[in-house]
């Protein structure tokens, strides 16, 4: 993506009505970047420092172990003052990249670490969950945390209840509209539970077209027509969860 790219990108996304733009990381090496770009566009990109549970990239992909998050530990301290949350972080058992227990544990252990992070920093988090999400949302009500937002979620109804009653928030990107499973769930989460989300450039509405944060308003389209409200109920009450969760955030 080049710089006009991105310029072009904000531009849009503000046009479209946004107010701001949780950008969250998946690898340490990309901290500084959300900081970069934060000050790029202050007051409207808000970062977010996280190690993902599966790192690296395409035919690399593996498992995260603690060494991929130690040595990027410092700077939570040094931005503490300018992230807005922890994430992405979390877990993903998918079989034929977390295949041992050994790996799994050592996911948990990672994000463990995170959760902890984020509670000394008063700070909530941004969690991915994949194959995974009765064992993600135990593991964070046993470790106290009371501000979360859980995306992209795809477990079953009666797990994402254990999260409502936990006090979680649920967000769903563009890609819902091609998948009939997840009305089920958005049916259920109540209103005042759900946030939107893009996860750009990822998980649009058509997978071979890159996402950005404009098409925002396709997921709150399809979750107002899921609960038969009106877009702009889904808007009020999802913006108001967002600044309700993401309490930093100053625009």
């Amino acid at each position: 993506m080049s710089l006009q790219d991105l310029d072009d990108v904000i531009l849009r996304a503000k046009k479209g009505g946004l107010k701001a733009l949780v950008a969250v990381t998946e690898g340490g090496r990309e901290f500084e970047k959300v900081i970069n770009l934060s000050k790029v566009y202050p007051g409207f990109v808000f970062p977010c420092f996280g190690i993902h549970p599966l790192q690296g990239s395409a035919q690399d992909l593996h498992s995260v172990k603690i060494q991929d998050l130690e040595p990027f530990l410092p700077l939570f301290q040094k931005y503490k003052d300018d992230i807005v949350a922890v994430g992405e972080i979390g877990l993903d058992f998918t079989p034929w990249y977390a295949k041992t227990t050994q790996e799994r544990d050592e996911q948990i252990e990672v994000f463990k670490k995170q959760l902890e992070i984020s509670k000394e920093l008063h700070l909530p988090v941004n969690v991915h969950s994949r194959s995974a999400a009765k064992v993600t949302i135990a593991t964070m009500k046993e470790q106290g945390i009371r501000q979360a937002l859980l995306h992209n979620f795809a477990g079953r109804p009666s797990v994402a209840m254990e999260g409502v009653h936990a006090g979680f928030c649920f967000s769903f990107p563009p890609a819902v509209t091609r998948n009939e499973q997840r009305a089920k769930l958005i049916k259920q989460i109540p209103l005042e539970h759900l946030c939107l989300e893009t996860d750009s450039p990822a998980l649009g509405s058509d997978k071979h077209v890159r996402n950005e944060p404009q098409n925002i308003i396709l997921c709150c389209e399809y979750i107002a027509k899921v609960k038969g409200v009106s877009a702009d109920r889904v808007m009020e009450v999802t913006t108001r969860n967002a600044f309700r969760l993401f309490t930093k955030l100053k625009v």
